[in-house]
């Protein structure tokens, strides 16, 4: 064995858990996403899914991804830079930035490629970036690439935003980045405190739309148009694997900041393009949530019934404003254990653990689709009840 498999040989937590029985990761599912999924034989309710305008499995959107790989194939075999930019890639781009409010977008093959692409390029060492200590991971990984200096501020702490502002050289680009929703919590970016801020202190903004895209705003748009800010935002990037139900991920923002994004963002020019399936699919959805208001108007009528159940049943679900729940565990080992009892119980939900979140916030984290229904919350609400009550989490 050589010493890198030794090294590596020492990390055995993940088998420690496992012999435990609640080890939580890569659990097979055998059907289609849904509300209710396939998994080990038998039908769970699924509340784990990013899938919030529920279009995973619309007809319509396959039958798009099927037309796509019959007319172009199943993938562009280069980068958008070289050989792989095809007219639908262009054609969705226009309809992203038209549908955003900016004048031009970037489409990307991942959404995490999104910002560990444009993050590190937009700056340089005389610039500043700040960004809220709950960022996803792929802002993280950005800004660790970025040569610009990095500053971090408290959750949602706009106090201490400005504190790092007034360390910044005033002559500096000043970079403030957030999450429009926190993937893990549910809260949302104090918005228009960091435009405050931005107009302050000669700053510029990016948002992170993963999780407010179909969710906020008109038609969905997101946060920055929930917040009427799209203007006053530099940057707003989104992805395709949740609300638009494919792959891939996109940043919005003025020509001259894609210009040079286009030209020097390494994630964009030395990857390849986004497949002809998920463009497709991407642009259908993007249609769907164009014209079905009525899914919007569903994710929010189950998302309110779902924060109230929670409430009223005593879990302690945060600061959250949106179809994320957060139920705090607060203990690595009890929130394996919940996650388990709620799957043998015909309910899936995601384990939040450190990075994810600080090692005092364990939680295990309730999703809600336009397409789930009050019976389903109920089941998952009672199923969840008996879980953290058999761990003595909940009195």
């Amino acid at each position: 064995m050589g010493l890198l498999q030794e090294k590596l040989a020492k990390y055995t937590l993940p088998q420690q858990y496992m012999a435990m029985g609640i080890y939580p990761y890569f659990r097979t599912i055998d059907s289609h996403q849904d509300t209710e999924v396939e998994m080990d034989g038998k039908k769970v309710l699924m509340f784990g899914s990013n899938s919030y305008m529920g279009l995973t499995y619309d007809k319509r959107i396959i039958n798009a991804a099927i037309e796509a790989t019959k007319k172009y194939g199943t993938g562009c075999a280069g980068s958008r830079f070289l050989n792989g930019t095809l007219d639908l890639h262009v054609e969705l781009e226009h309809e992203l930035a038209e549908f955003i409010g900016k004048d031009e977008a970037l489409v990307y093959s991942a959404g995490f490629n999104v910002n560990a692409g444009v993050i590190s390029c937009v700056t340089d060492r005389n610039d500043y970036l700040l960004c809220d200590e709950r960022d996803h991971a792929s802002i993280v990984d950005g800004r660790r690439l970025s040569f610009s200096k990095a500053l971090k501020y408290k959750h949602n702490d706009m106090e201490d935003l400005e504190a790092n502002l007034q360390k910044c050289n005033p002559e500096s680009v000043k970079l403030m980045i957030a999450d429009g929703v926190f993937s893990m919590e549910g809260d949302l970016a104090p918005l228009p405190k960091m435009v405050e801020l931005k107009k302050k202190y000669n700053g510029n903004i990016m948002i992170d739309e993963a999780h407010g895209l179909g969710v906020f705003g008109k038609n969905g748009r997101g946060v920055c148009d929930h917040f009427g800010l799209t203007d006053d935002v530099d940057l707003i990037m989104g992805t395709f694997s949740k609300s638009l139900a494919s792959i891939g991920g996109f940043i919005a923002a003025d020509k001259e900041i894609i210009n040079w994004v286009r030209h020097n963002s390494r994630t964009y020019i030395f990857s390849a393009s986004i497949t002809p399936a998920a463009a497709a699919a991407a642009k259908e959805a993007l249609h769907i949530l164009k014209t079905e208001p009525e899914r919007q108007e569903n994710l929010w009528n189950i998302t309110n019934y779902a924060l109230e159940s929670f409430r009223n049943a005593g879990f302690e679900i945060g600061s959250t404003e949106s179809p994320i729940i957060p139920l705090y565990v607060r203990d690595t080992g009890k929130t394996f254990e919940v996650t388990r009892l709620a799957f043998d119980n015909g309910v899936f939900i995601n384990p939040v653990i450190p990075p994810a979140c600080a090692p005092e916030d364990t939680l295990v984290r309730v999703a809600l689709m336009a397409t789930h229904t009050k019976a389903q919350v109920d089941q998952a609400v009672e199923v969840l009840v008996k879980s953290f009550k058999q761990l003595d989490l909940l009195k």
